[in-house]
């Protein structure tokens, strides 16, 4: 009997841990192909020519040149991570020779052109699905997120029916919304543009066209996926994404645990595990040592990971911050986002110099490290498609205090107290404003 052929998948995603982040699409898409790999799927990723994507790649090669795209040349350059993971990257240096974000400019704004690049990113993963260029033919394209949103659009226009199509929904929120003046350059039909296909209220949206062209779509919690069909939750696509519960599922997410594992990290002072915790104490006090907090084993020694949002709940957080200190705890506090959320923490920080420590922007050693030394993670979100935080928190024995809703509530255990007499409690669990 002959051997069935592997599955072959091309994820088609912006980022890619370790090559580029901004949040946790990074991690899944870093994840889970090693993941599928490892079952007998073959996963290639597909990824914008950032210059930290294409440096970070090892063994490269230019797979194809491309004469004209938007009018100019790029090329696919293939090579792999770090970590083993296949990766075929965009190098069109006019879209994506970009420092920094890869989707906001220096001020903060979405950057002038993200409509176009995504467009042209999408296209170009289409045809590779096909094997128009390249040098194979894919049988799944996975795409994640808005900005490959498109992916299946083109394929239908090119009357594809062999390549399978499935978008991930990492987040409801980001909808890739663009003026209707975006449809000249898309090169899609006419027709798309309609209450069916990719236009919402007079503008394109690139993720309304990958839930209405693709085979199936996924989120990223079995909750998220029933709380987006409704009204309130479907910011806008709930109609739209109740018509499609036969073809939505809701796949919880998980983290890398080779990456996430005290026993191992080497991004942290003292390793430990489940059954010897003593090294958990030592990271804690030379973090306050380090972070200049006030030196105090018993202090309860609260953390935050997050985009700095009132999607997160911050703004809750942050008029909490002279009550946590009255009571004797203190905050590590890592991440960016709204500029007066920022200025509301800065400002915490500064009343409170010993109690309070707040980094601005992401750094993924210090993220190990919060993890690795604070008591307790505060992730209130108003809604959450997932989460990592509070899965990399209980992987480090951090217990995670999460609002009610989404992944949250599908992965931490509310201390009850039956779940604490059942010895199952993992976090604490609160209703959001």
């Amino acid at each position: 009997m002959a051997k069935e052929k592997p599955l072959s998948v091309l994820f088609v995603a912006s980022e890619c841990f370790p090559l580029i982040k901004t949040g946790g699409l990074a991690d899944v898409v870093g994840a889970l192909p090693r993941a599928l790999d490892a079952i007998g799927t073959n996963v290639t990723v597909f990824l914008p020519g950032f210059p930290d994507v294409l440096s970070g790649l090892t063994g490269t090669r230019t797979l194809a040149k491309i004469a004209d795209l938007s009018g100019q040349p790029a090329k696919l350059i293939a090579g792999k991570t770090q970590t083993g993971l296949s990766v075929i990257a965009l190098d069109a240096p006019h879209f994506f020779n970009i420092k920094g974000n890869p989707y906001l400019d220096a001020s903060g704004q979405d950057r002038a052109d993200n409509g176009q690049k995504f467009a042209a990113f999408s296209k170009i993963a289409a045809d590779l699905a096909m094997g128009k260029i390249g040098r194979k033919t894919y049988d799944v394209l996975h795409a994640h997120d808005w900005q490959a949103g498109l992916c299946a659009a083109y394929l239908k226009a090119a009357g594809d029916t062999r390549v399978k199509t499935v978008i991930t929904i990492h987040n409801l929120a980001f909808q890739g919304l663009f003026p209707k003046s975006l449809l000249g350059d898309l090169g899609l039909p006419a027709d798309y543009f309609s209450n069916d296909g990719l236009e919402y209220w007079g503008k394109v949206s690139f993720l309304k066209a990958a839930i209405a062209f693709s085979d199936h779509i996924t989120t990223v919690s079995p909750t998220y996926a029933l709380e987006i069909q409704s009204d309130e939750g479907g910011m806008g696509f709930g109609g739209m994404l109740r018509a499609k519960a036969g073809t939505l599922s809701g796949i919880l997410n998980g983290i890398d645990l080779d990456v996430w594992n005290p026993e191992t990290d080497p991004e942290i002072t003292h390793n430990f595990s489940a059954v010897n915790l003593a090294g958990k104490a030592n990271n804690k006090q030379k973090l306050q040592k380090d972070l200049s907090l006030r030196p105090d084993k018993d202090a309860l020694l609260f953390t935050v990971i997050s985009r700095l949002t009132t999607q997160k709940g911050l703004d809750l957080l942050a008029d909490m911050t002279d009550y946590i200190v009255s009571r004797g705890g203190q905050l590590a506090m890592l991440g960016s986002g709204d500029s007066a959320i920022e200025a509301a923490f800065l400002a915490a920080a500064k009343k409170h110099p010993t109690e309070i420590s707040v980094t601005i922007g992401y750094n993924e050693p210090l993220a190990h490290r919060l993890q690795a030394s604070a008591d307790a993670n505060f992730i209130p979100s108003r809604f959450e498609p997932c989460g990592l935080t509070q899965l990399c928190a209980m992987r480090y024995g951090t217990v995670p205090v999460v609002g009610r809703v989404g992944g949250l509530n599908d992965t931490v255990i509310d201390a009850s107290p039956m779940a604490q007499s059942s010895g199952v409690a993992t976090g604490v669990q609160f209703s959001p404003i």
